[in-house]
């Protein structure tokens, strides 16, 4: 359970209260995750980096007190702190002879299919320079009214963690460990130091997000555990300021909680289910049967189409009467709701899919059948929307 001797590749996030210190940067702390980091090199392991901090920094810089809220002012605030807070990376590890590498993201380029693989390429050729490369989300530019942003670096870790196939993510915050109640509010509340299976209470307890200029809580680790879990990578969460927190986690001592994994889904299948959806297909009952008895989706199936997507891209598959389907099952715990102007209820969404149609021809073709399609839209076009392989369901 918590023997990672066979372990070849981590991720460690880095939370922003565990890196600053009064108000501050920690200079120390830095130095002391590089050591250990570099003796995770030295044992042959490779080791990806995802820092939050940047936001804070630049805060720092301009004598913000509070956590800036106004899109404008983080954005600024991460211009200015993102150097700054690279600068201490390179500082301290370059110290030990590690060489790292900045790589900022947003999230449509895990979004679409090539841009991930790219990114994909490139990490894997960094690890093998032994570089370290160090990731957080591109602030600047992102921002949750265009869809660019991931919302916090928790679900950001655990997705590079998919994309790589890590064998352990380690997220290092400023809590101990997850608890069965709120500590802040229950004095008796207890660590829990395995989770086998997320359920339901444990989402429930898991309360809001985090404070000061952090932006994850307890909440965006659970769901960073679950991407994890999908990826057949194990998660340990522990508090970042455990004296060689690295390295006792890797010697297998019993810190902080662990989450072990679910079966292992394919690279592109964890690319289908992590990805933000392009729009909406709404489909009938019967598509939704057929469907869960692993056939394509038909133009037949088609009751309606939100938002504007193209070819290749991955869209959510809607059903208002889910409920009525045979064979349908609760949707349960996935991934968030698409961003206006797509209105589609947690009920309702029940899997995605990469669509082999664009919008503009679903509206055409929908609620047509296959016979009819190529006429409609030409010899050289698919009479089906989405085949099998191409077509995750949300509660798997």
């Amino acid at each position: 359970m918590r023997d990672f001797s066979k372990t070849k590749r981590v991720v460690i996030k880095i939370g922003t209260n565990t890196l600053a210190k009064d108000g501050g940067i920690d200079t120390a702390y830095f130095r002391t995750m590089a050591t250990q980091i570099r003796d995770l090199l030295a044992g042959g392991r490779h080791v990806v980096i995802v820092t939050s901090g940047a936001i804070g920094m630049g805060a720092g810089q301009l004598g913000l007190t509070e956590k800036p809220r106004e899109m404008k002012m983080r954005q600024a605030c991460a211009a200015i702190g993102q150097p700054l807070l690279m600068q201490e990376y390179r500082r301290a590890f370059g110290q030990d002879g590690v060489r790292t590498a900045q790589v900022l993201l947003t999230a449509e380029v895990l979004s679409n299919r090539k841009t991930y693989l790219n990114l994909r390429n490139a990490i894997e050729t960094l690890l093998g320079l032994g570089v370290v490369p160090i990731l957080n989300e591109n602030d600047s530019v992102s921002t949750a009214e265009i869809g660019t942003a991931f919302g916090d670096n928790d679900r950001l870790s655990a997705l590079v963690a998919s994309k790589i196939d890590a064998d352990l993510l380690i997220m290092l915050t400023d809590i101990d460990a997850l608890y069965d109640k709120n500590p802040r509010e229950h004095p008796d509340a207890r660590p829990i130091p395995v989770v086998f299976e997320i359920t339901d209470q444990i989402v429930r307890n898991a309360g809001g997000r985090g404070s000061a200029h952090s932006t994850g809580g307890m909440k965006t680790k659970i769901d960073a555990a679950r991407i994890a879990a999908n990826a057949g990578c194990r998660m340990v969460l522990a508090n970042g300021r455990e004296t060689n927190v690295i390295a006792r986690i890797m010697a297998g001592e019993v810190l902080g909680t662990i989450f072990l994994p679910r079966r292992k889904l394919s690279n592109r299948a964890r690319w289908i289910l992590n990805s933000r959806p392009a729009g909406t297909i709404q489909i009938d009952a019967g598509a939704l049967k057929a469907l869960r008895n692993h056939k394509s989706l038909l133009p037949s199936g088609v009751t309606g189409i939100e938002g504007s997507f193209s070819t290749g891209d991955v869209v959510l598959l809607a059903c208002q009467d889910r409920g009525e389907a045979p064979g349908a099952r609760p949707a349960g715990a996935g991934p968030s709701t698409p961003a206006p102007p797509l209105a589609v209820s947690l009920r309702a969404a029940a899997a995605k899919a990469v669509t082999s149609l664009s919008s503009a021809q679903l509206r055409t073709v929908a609620g047509k059948h296959s016979a009819e399609i190529k006429k409609l839209l030409g010899p050289q076009h698919r009479d089906v929307v989405a085949i099998p392989e191409d077509i995750i369901f949300l509660d798997y």
